[in-house]
């Protein structure tokens, strides 16, 4: 029986959190022993873990990384708090020097990691296989005993703030650099040519009969009316820089001004909105997008509407577009640096332009196409989204 231990941060619901339930319910468990460690293990997926799956709750504190500081100083667990606040110093310094104007996060959850990981216990075992799922791969590199390890990267790198000569180092603590995709993995190989030995490909696998169940477990028709002139759209993730949920309302905006009449859903949470409300009311669009925050379960919303739109000004491979597709939805999504590797555009999708006025003018070519609406459906349905397969790379590595 061969053991694989997994790290990862939590299972809320996110494209993250859902790929990695589709990996573990695509695994062996007649030959493979998994061990998962997840940094706060809360969230609404949770109960949906398969019951064969170890959680390992003594390790209770890796919660330190992921709770606000305050909390931190209440657990008397001081040198994680410097730890922390090292690399949160660190982060804004080098994003200063460097004058960077991206999103700090992921600098400063790299440097955090690094400098607290040493006030973290070991991880007792030996493994066969050891995943992180997600970045920083300190954890893995200096907490568990695996005779291989992979780490895991979701996004577009080129996108991303980054400090290359200590990402080399996280990155060389790993046998294998997973990318979900090959556009992802090219932007990866071109940033970090030196690992490009590393650097593999396995898609996200993702629970199919798990969305299926999903979308049919509650009625949403009293929250999303189905009206036959109107168009209900839908965008799902989290509310940040990445998604470009800010511009959806002077979107929506220009395609009302042409006369169509549609409902624009938000599903989601996090830090833009605020920011997406004020531009709702800005553009005087309050009865035409609706930001219905975060839900347990999106799917049935998902199925209701008409189209679904990624709007994202940068991707890895967005889980939630192939959520929608696997529901045989049409699909929209920006022309963001990995989009071709999202879909065949016009076979199962199709791909607009990133400023407003054309992805305007993207979304009103499909409203307007009740027949490349058809096409795209009927194209969703000749694909298998589930990437079941994939779970053999993973065999192969161990």
């Amino acid at each position: 029986m061969k053991k694989i231990f997994i790290i990862h941060s939590n299972m809320e619901i996110g494209g993250a959190e859902t790929s990695l339930l589709g990996l573990l319910k695509s695994i062996d468990y007649k030959n493979y022993e998994v061990d998962l460690l997840l940094l706060n293990p809360v969230g609404e997926l949770m109960d949906i873990i398969p019951k064969q799956v170890r959680i390992l709750r003594e390790y209770s504190e890796y919660r330190n990384l992921l709770l606000p500081i305050k909390d931190v100083i209440k657990n008397k667990k001081i040198r994680i708090v410097i730890g922390r606040l090292r690399g949160k110093l660190k982060a804004n310094r080098e994003n200063k020097k460097l004058n960077n104007t991206g999103d700090l996060c992921y600098l400063t959850k790299e440097y955090s990691h690094k400098y607290a990981i040493k006030s973290l216990p070991n991880i007792k075992g030996k493994y066969d296989l050891g995943i992180s799922f997600i970045d920083p791969h300190y954890i893995l590199e200096k907490k568990v005993e695996a005779k291989v390890k992979l780490g895991w990267l979701h996004t577009d790198f080129s996108r991303i703030n980054v400090n290359k000569e200590e990402d080399i180092k996280m990155w060389d603590g790993c046998d294998y650099i997973v990318s979900v995709s090959d556009s992802c993995k090219n932007s990866f190989d071109e940033k970090y040519p030196q690992l490009r030995d590393k650097s593999i490909v396995i898609e996200n696998i993702l629970p199919l009969e798990y969305v299926e169940k999903q979308s049919n477990a509650i009625d949403v028709s009293n929250e999303i009316l189905k009206k036959n002139d109107v168009i209900n759209i839908c965008s799902i993730g989290r509310f940040s820089n990445q998604k470009n949920f800010d511009n959806v309302p002077n979107i929506a905006k220009q395609i009302i001004d042409q006369g169509y009449k549609i409902r624009w859903f938000i599903i989601g949470y996090g830090a833009d909105e605020e920011l997406i409300k004020r531009k709702i009311k800005e553009e005087n669009v309050i009865a035409n997008v609706i930001v219905l925050g975060k839900k347990d379960n999106p799917y049935p919303y998902l199925k209701t509407c008409d189209i679904y739109v990624q709007p994202s000004r940068y991707e890895g491979k967005a889980v939630t577009v192939r959520e929608a597709q696997m529901l045989n939805k049409p699909v929209v999504i920006t022309n963001f640096a990995t989009s071709d590797s999202q879909l065949k555009n016009g076979i199962d999708g199709i791909i607009v332009p990133m400023d407003n006025e054309g992805c305007a003018k993207g979304i009103i070519s499909i409203i307007n196409d009740v027949n490349l609406r058809n096409k795209l459906i009927f194209g969703t349905k000749e694909n298998d989204y589930s990437n079941k397969s994939e779970i053999d790379k993973i065999y192969n590595l161990i």
